[in-house]
């Protein structure tokens, strides 16, 4: 289940004049939104997206150079949300992407030539073809590329489906062209009963790499419970909050449990978010029903190895949600962050209160003391729908793991809100995936 930012619905055009780069990348799908994926290195650059006829499609340029090339995959993107596109440059300049995936094989392509996009072909399986390494690839969701500790390129999914699954990390011998597992059992195990939805792992400002994540019981978004915190320094070895070693993989018996949200309590799975305070200590956003039943944006904050959680909102309203498919959130959190000034701040989204917004944040009490607009990489005019169809929405893909130069870049495109997972009778014509470069400085 993917959340669904709803910005400024006004029809007019964004802006590009005085934009320090905007290059138009291709016509995409915009029946419902799918997250797109975008990689830069120090001289090229990638784009991963759905094209106007649905196809899992690559460009590429190098940097300094307005051209795309192009490249089409063998697959095609459906009406599910979920199927979101991942992608990685390794150490040797060859090109991973992996996307178009709900509970359903490995779909993975490899380049065979460094910065060629040219020669991605798919690579049938990561990790072997028989036995349980083959079986763990069949049912795939959530793909993610990230660049571990020691520099290595890793890969972690779900196997399993909603209720009844495992998170698996591979990492990748660039050298040898070949997969293996980083760890030898999944990280988490719902043990047949549940599965963990994972955000991160998130490299932190202190030593750790910082994971958090909702246990649900089956496909109904009302059975997330208990938020759950583990981290790491090798990706291999994790404990707790408190230092606590835990063994692997991680049940929902022995985890390190921030909160013990119950089912049907108002929290959502992939709506976990890790922040840091002025001091380096990880704070966990999410939202759950308060006393009178409303929703509330929470914060727990690792004390002295102890969690402890302070209500930040003060909404009067109650977002109910459940069922399956993707779901347009109404409510959306992010990590607490540290301003240049030293303020605490937490951007957020409310359907019923104006759509985008931020609090500053007693450093104490992680209570909002006030509203202010959102700290935005970007002019806030780009939020604003050039479509002239009711309905549509502005989507973002980032690559601030891998900025260059001081500058930040962005892939900016207009898509219909999910359906459920469900097709349209009637779709939207394609919409322009632009690229926006901006320097690294924040637009308030």
């Amino acid at each position: 289940m993917d959340s669904e930012p709803a910005p400024n619905d006004a029809g007019v055009e964004a802006p590009t004049e005085g934009l320090p780069l905007v290059l138009d990348v291709a016509e995409v799908w915009s029946g419902h939104p799918v997250r797109f994926a975008l990689v830069t290195s120090e001289a090229h650059q990638y784009a991963a997206f759905y094209a106007a006829n649905r196809a899992l499609t690559v460009a590429a340029r190098e940097l300094g150079d307005d051209t795309w090339s192009t490249f089409e995959l063998p697959t095609q993107v459906g009406w599910d949300s979920h199927n979101h596109i991942a992608m990685a440059l390794d150490e040797r300049g060859h090109l991973h992407v992996s996307g178009n995936m709900h509970d359903v094989p490995l779909i993975y392509f490899r380049s065979t030539a460094a910065h060629d996009i040219s020669t991605l072909v798919r690579v049938p399986s990561m990790i072997g073809r028989n036995g349980m390494a083959a079986q763990d690839e069949q049912s795939v969701t959530y793909p993610e590329f990230f660049v571990g500790p020691a520099g290595q390129l890793a890969f972690a999914y779900r196997n399993g489906g909603s209720g009844n699954g495992n998170h698996i990390f591979n990492q990748y011998d660039a050298d040898a062209e070949t997969w293996k597992r980083l760890i030898d059992a999944p990280l988490t195990d719902g043990e047949g009963m549940r599965n963990a939805y994972p955000v991160g792992p998130i490299q932190g400002p202190d030593v750790h790499w910082h994971l958090v994540w909702v246990w649900r019981d089956s496909p109904d978004a009302t059975t997330n419970h208990d938020l759950s915190y583990a981290r790491t320094r090798d990706l291999v070895n994790w404990e707790a909050g408190s230092g606590r070693s835990l063994t692997i993989p991680i049940r929902l018996g022995l985890a390190d449990i921030v909160d013990p949200v119950p089912v049907r309590a108002g929290m959502i799975n992939n709506n976990t978010q890790v922040g840091f305070d002025a001091e380096l200590r990880p704070v966990v956003a999410y939202h759950k029903y308060d006393a009178a039943g409303n929703t509330q944006l929470y914060n727990a904050r690792l004390e002295e190895g102890a969690w402890k959680v302070y209500q930040t909102s003060d909404w009067d309203y109650r977002w109910d949600f459940g069922g399956g498919g993707t779901l347009v959130f109404e409510v959306e959190v992010e990590g607490v962050q540290v301003q240049p000034d030293g303020r605490l701040t937490q951007t957020f989204f409310h359907a019923q209160y104006g759509g985008w917004g931020a609090f500053e944040l007693d450093p104490v009490t992680l209570r909002a003391t006030r509203t202010i607009a959102p700290p935005l990489p970007y002019p806030p005019e780009l939020d604003e729908v050039e479509s002239p169809v009711p309905g549509m929405r502005v989507r973002w893909a980032h690559d601030w793991a891998n900025e260059q130069g001081g500058a930040r870049y962005l892939l900016r495109w207009e898509t219909l809100d999910s359906n459920r997972d469900q097709a349209r009778p009637e779709v939207p014509a394609p919409t322009p995936l632009r690229l926006y470069g901006f320097a690294d400085t924040q637009h308030e």
